[in-house]
This record gives structure tokens, sequence and C-alpha cells, in this order.
């Protein structure tokens, strides 16, 4: 008698049809394969521009023109021919920053451009909170009703919101005890279900506008995105992706597979994942890598569209558990595949509405280019600049002393041969539409302000503030953090502060809220925020500088701040 002829007739039935199953999933059945491609930090780059990499394959480094709406959209098209259920993600900052042609419009052609390309889902970062909750929640549900009156519904009469889900598992309303934006998405492919799960670094709340995220919490995020594996499983999902809005850096190549050299605040976090967790999708460090941690593929694709991530899940046909990750980096060259008209004719369309405000001519400057990159002392000459004319703006509200966080100044200054400053120039190097904030700090304050520059968390870069005209220190680097100031050598038009002595400070309200880990501006009395935007200071100033016959802007630094040899 055979095994199954002793059985019952269900229960024999029943035993075959696993038996059948088991042997149609052995290691050698085809698997499915899954396509992704992720793209993190996009930052508003409508338009390509300029990335400087060495791959595997370079011996020296190469400059091209990489990224843009309509080259990313033409390697989607091509992509998705051999994959018609290829599934586009993102890791956070798709907005933010952004260049003159996104955020002149409160950043709505971004998330228009993201609509066409098809993206699916994309946690928040940090970034996205610039404008606090209030924006973040129109950009993804749309309305006209915005903190950037002035910019938004501008480019179109309606602005429709975000058609992918923004993901926050980590940040929690304090009022429902909720995530703020769902914790994941449910997508299906191929007849597979995958969960992606968003998540921001927990971080946030120190490089973000204080007043914008109140009421949110930023909790741990290997547990936020934990605890709702659970809930997804009883959905019946199998493969969980994290798209997460924080990241590290690799001492390999940006398209190595299977790095082993990454390293940063990621790296604590993958390790603390669920094991069903098998691929990693990271943001925020503005670096490619394609690494594995504890048996998991861990990505990030550079910033600003130039690179994405090509990934493939094999998943076994029978369980669509996850066999193998497969990932690659790839360069975004245009010309590499024919244009996708719906999204060549919408950056055309942008272009055109565009140029007028951004080539407006704003000041004729004293030098083609005036630079961001700080010398060895920790200034630079448009860190300079911008604080002069934050200063300037502010001085008949009785301003003493300009400070500016470095983060907060994002591109160089450059004119070109006519030294002659556009609109869109200026806009961005300050796309943040900050306003200036005026408030008192004693001397000893201010001394105890410079020292926090030196008094930063572990997995934060060291930065300087910029100083304005009239305002001087020493430091020396040998001392110990926190008493790296010279005493006596901070001085306001050649005088000492004095330390029960109160001064009128100017900062931008990010900063004068303690962003950037300054926590010294929450100690500040008599604050007035004076609605002055910090674009708008520099673009006076420029023109009054031409004016006078003395057009701003140095090749060098200042020499304000002087470190000791």
């Amino acid at each position: 008698m055979t095994y199954f002829s002793s059985l019952r007739p269900r229960a024999a039935a029943f035993a075959l049809t696993m038996l059948l199953a088991a042997c149609a999933s052995t290691p050698h059945s085809p698997p499915i394969a899954l396509n992704l491609v992720a793209l993190n930090d996009f930052h508003g780059h409508l338009e390509g521009d300029s990335f400087t990499y060495t791959g595997k394959a370079d011996a020296a480094p190469r400059t091209i023109k990489a990224g843009g709406i309509d080259t990313i959209g033409a390697a989607l098209q091509a992509w998705r021919r051999d994959d018609a259920e290829l599934l586009v993600v993102g890791a956070g900052d798709l907005v933010g920053a952004s260049p003159a042609l996104s955020s002149m419009w409160a950043d709505e052609p971004s998330i228009a451009a993201m609509n066409l390309l098809g993206l699916t889902a994309s946690s928040v970062g940090n970034h996205e909170f610039d404008q606090g909750r209030k924006e973040l929640l129109r950009k993804q549900r749309g309305g006209c009703d915005s903190t950037l009156a002035d910019k938004a519904c501008k480019l179109a009469p309606q602005f429709d919101g975000a058609r992918f889900s923004y993901l926050a598992a980590n940040v929690i309303d304090s009022a429902t005890g909720q995530p703020l934006l769902p914790a994941y998405h449910i997508a299906q492919a191929h007849g597979v279900k995958i969960a992606f799960i968003g998540a921001v670094l927990k971080d946030t709340p120190s490089v973000v506008l204080a007043s914008g995220i109140a009421g949110l919490s930023f909790i741990d995020e290997a547990a936020a995105i934990n605890r709702v594996l659970p809930e997804l499983k009883a959905q019946g999902v199998t493969v969980f992706v994290v798209l997460i809005h924080e990241g590290g850096h690799a001492d390999q190549r940006f398209d190595q597979s299977d790095c082993n050299s990454l390293h940063g605040p990621i790296v604590a976090i993958v390790k603390q994942l669920d094991p069903a967790i098998r691929l990693v999708v990271s943001g925020h460090t503005h670096t490619g890598y394609l690494c594995k941690i504890d048996g998991r593929v861990v990505t990030q694709a550079q910033m600003g569209g130039h690179v994405l991530s090509r990934i493939r899940l094999d998943v076994d046909p029978l369980t669509h558990l996850v066999r193998e990750v497969v990932a690659s980096n790839v360069v975004m060259q245009p010309n590499a595949y024919p244009l996708d008209p719906a999204v060549s004719n919408y950056l055309a369309s942008v272009r055109a509405r565009s140029d007028a405000a951004l080539m407006r001519p704003l000041a004729r400057l004293g030098v083609d280019l005036v630079s961001r990159k700080a010398n060895k002392d920790g200034e630079s000459a448009l860190g300079d600049l911008i604080a002069d004319a934050q200063l300037a703006a502010t001085r008949a509200l009785g301003a003493q002393i300009a400070l500016i966080n470095t983060g907060g100044i994002r591109k160089d200054l450059e004119t070109g041969s006519g030294r002659v400053a556009t609109y869109g120039q200026a806009q961005i190097v300050l796309p943040f539409s900050n306003t200036l904030v005026l408030s008192s700090l004693t001397g000893a304050q201010i001394r105890g302000l410079l020292e926090q520059q030196w008094l930063k968390p572990a997995d934060e870069e060291h930065s300087m503030l910029q100083v304005s005209g009239g305002l001087s220190y020493r430091w020396d680097e040998s001392l110990p953090a926190g008493q790296r100031v010279l005493p006596g050598s901070v001085m306001l038009n050649g005088v000492a502060l004095v330390d029960n002595l109160s001064y009128r400070i100017v900062a931008n309200n990010f900063l004068s809220e303690g962003g950037d880990n300054f926590p010294m501006f929450k100690q500040a009395r008599d604050v007035l925020n004076t609605n002055i935007v910090d674009l708008d200071a520099l673009s006076a100033y420029l023109v009054a500088q031409e004016r006078a016959g003395t057009p701003a802007g140095s090749a060098t630094p200042a020499a304000r701040v002087v470190r000791k040899p």
C-alpha cells in the first residue's frame, strides 16, 4: 500500500498538494523578479547639472551633465518596457533646498514631476519639514492654503498634491499618538505584495524650524519600523522594503556592489531591523553606495537625480519570500534613451514660465564668483556677504551683529564673466525663504554661542557660523571643545564684548530657534521676527552696493574669524 492510499481522500489530496508545491519551490525554480528604481535627495533638481564621479571602471574622476526629470523620465520609460510593473520609490528630501526653477513655485513643479515619473511612495526627509507640517500636508493633499502664500498656486491656479504616498512611521502627532503620515504603503507587482515602510532621521528637530514641527515627536527609527511588521504580515505581505531618510558613507565607489565599508548612523539602525527586512533604501548623506549590513542590502543614489538605484528582488514563487537582492547605481546621462514626451514637455513648460523671473538682473558684483567654501579659519567670502546683507537689512531696527549658519547657504553666488547676478542665481544661494529674527544676547552668551560651533553631536559635521562686518574673534583648535574662543578676542567694532551687556543679534528664523544645534539662541530675550525674507535682504544689499559704486562680493574672506596658527 502506498503512503497516499493509506490516507483519507481529503487528507491525501492535501498531502499531495503540499508535496507538489514543495517540489515546485526548489532552489532551482525561477524566481519572480520584482524591479524597483529608487532615488533620494532630489531637492527639486528639475534640470540636469554638473556631476563629478568616479565609477568602479574609472581610472580618474569624470565630470558630466547628469540628471534632470527629462533624463530620468526617459530612463524609466525604457525600463518600464522591460517590466511594466516596475515600482519607483524615494527616500526623502524630494523638495526643499531646491534650485529656483522649483523653489520659486513652492516646489510644486517637483511634486508634479514625481507624479509624472510614477513615484509610488517616499519617506519624508528633514527638508519636507522646512516650512512646517502644514506645508508638508499641503504637498501631499494639494490646495493653495500655504505658508508660502507668495509662491503657492502661482505656477498654476490649482495644485492637486502628490499622487504618491509620503511615509513617516517614526513621526508621531502628540495629539493623536499616531503617525502624522502613513507608516507604510502596500503595493503589488507580479502578484506579490510589497510593503514600503518610511522613516526619517530621529534628529530631524535639530535641523528644521522648531515652530514648524510643534506637537510632533521623532522616535527611534528602527523601533518604529519594526512595530508595523506584525500588522503587515497579518495583511499577507511577505516582502518588506525600508525607505529611510538617514544614511552613511562608504569607502568604496558608488557603483561597487556588495560594499563592506559602510559607516554612519544608518548602520546601527539596519542592525536593529526585523530579519524579514532584506532591503533598505537610504538617503540624507548625498552619497552613492550599494552595501551589505548583516546580509541586508543598503542602497543610496547620491543626490539631485544624478544617479538612480536599480534594484531587483528575486522572490520565491510559492512562499513569496525574498531569495536575493541585486542592486546597481546608474548615472543618469542625457540622451541615453528616447525622451518621454509628457515629462520633457512639462519641464519645457516650467522653464518657459520661469525664465523671465529667473533671468531678471539684480546687480553687478565685485567678482565673478563669491564662494561659500570656508577657509582654514572657518570663514567664507559668501558667508561674509550674506551676513553683511542681513545686518544692513535690520540695522535700522537695532541689529548690531548678524550670524549665518553655513547649512543655509546652498550654492556659490556665481555670475560668469559679466559679473551681473540674476534673481535666479541669488535665489539658489538662499532657497529656504527664511525670515530674519532679532533677539538680544549678552556678551557672555555670544561667546558661549560661538563655543557651540565645536559642541556638535558625534554624528554631525562641524560647521562654523558666518559673521557680519564689525564682529571678529580668534580661536585655537588645540584647546578643548567648548574652550576654543580665545579670551578677550571677541570684538565688536574694535571693542571687546562686555559679559553682562546685551547686544542685538539678527539671524534667520531657523537658527534663531536653536537650529543646527545652537541652543544658546533659546536663551535670547526680546525676540522679534522682522518678516524680512533673507533672499530679499540679499537682493536689496546687492542693488544698494552697486548704486553706491562699491559692488558687493569678494574673492576671499575678510579675516573676521582667525584660527591661531
